[in-house]
């Protein structure tokens, strides 16, 4: 690709290269494939946007064919080590808070019990960080396991109190009910009475035009990846920790252990909802 080819994208969302997994890659014959198209069209270096996974592959490849490859954090699920921010986050956050805004409105009008499901199948930032912007009753991350009798004596107090307005945000990945829809089973059964809507926001998470902030990290964090290869740094992820460049080699941002939330986020969300 030549400069004029990325002319006009910053305000689109996606790829415009249509990358997705690629069965074939995991295969040696597959990267070896992948080499000699490099070779091909002179490209003698990679950047990687992506999660674990694509840093993984990235790893493996260079390992193998003396390509040196540096990775960009990009995911929505922000739960990547060796970095405070990662592309994508930010803006799939603003869009479940505008549409959660939106929800509220519906709720208030009709006293209802609403349980919006957002992305997050292994971590439970987006939940977390939408649920507190929109001053959700209860939060529910795949990270903490999901007491239900607390769960269950919290609404019953506000129903006592005639809170009969409430919002919980739940990770499509919780633990123990995997979702808004057995979840909502399980509180309508305690809870008869209670007036329960679902709504799952989905893949509307993953689209839309960039927001500000990511169009800034990814700016930042893409300058110093083309510097790394041109200076012979590679193998590593750029990333941002405490508001300054940051690099981790592969094998650490790779690791099994994801970024952990910390458990004082979840007792702001209980006092802020009491």
């Amino acid at each position: 690709m030549e400069s004029k080819y990325v002319a006009n994208i910053i305000q689109r969302g996606g790829t415009i290269l249509k990358t997705a997994r690629s069965s074939g890659f995991m295969e040696y014959e597959g990267r070896k494939k992948a080499y000699k198209n490099l070779q091909k069209h002179g490209i003698d270096g990679l950047v990687i946007i992506g999660g674990d996974g694509s840093f993984r592959g990235a790893k493996t490849f260079s390992e193998e064919f003396d390509i040196p490859c540096i990775g960009l954090p990009g995911t929505i699920d922000r739960d990547i080590v060796g970095t405070d921010d990662t592309i994508g986050f930010d803006t799939a956050v603003n869009t479940a808070v505008e549409a959660i805004d939106k929800i509220r409105d519906t709720m208030d009008a009709h006293d209802r019990l609403f349980i919006v499901e957002v992305m997050g199948r292994d971590a439970g930032y987006i939940a977390l960080h939408s649920g507190i912007a929109t001053g959700a009753e209860n939060v529910l991350i795949p990270e903490t396991k999901t007491d239900v009798e607390e769960l269950i004596e919290s609404l019953s107090e506000k129903e006592k109190r005639m809170k009969m307005v409430n919002l919980i945000v739940v990770a499509e990945g919780e633990g123990e009910f995997g979702g808004a829809n057995r979840l909502a089973k399980v509180i309508k059964k305690r809870l008869p009475i209670a007036d329960i809507r679902v709504c799952i926001l989905g893949h509307i998470q993953r689209g839309g035009s960039p927001s500000c902030h990511d169009r800034l990290i990814a700016s930042h964090m893409g300058y110093y990846a083309v510097e790394s290869l041109l200076i012979g740094r590679h193998n590593v992820m750029v990333g941002i920790v405490n508001n300054k460049i940051h690099y981790t080699p592969f094998e650490k941002a790779v690791k099994t252990e994801k970024q952990k939330i910390g458990q004082e986020w979840m007792k702001i969300v209980k006092i802020l909802a009491s």
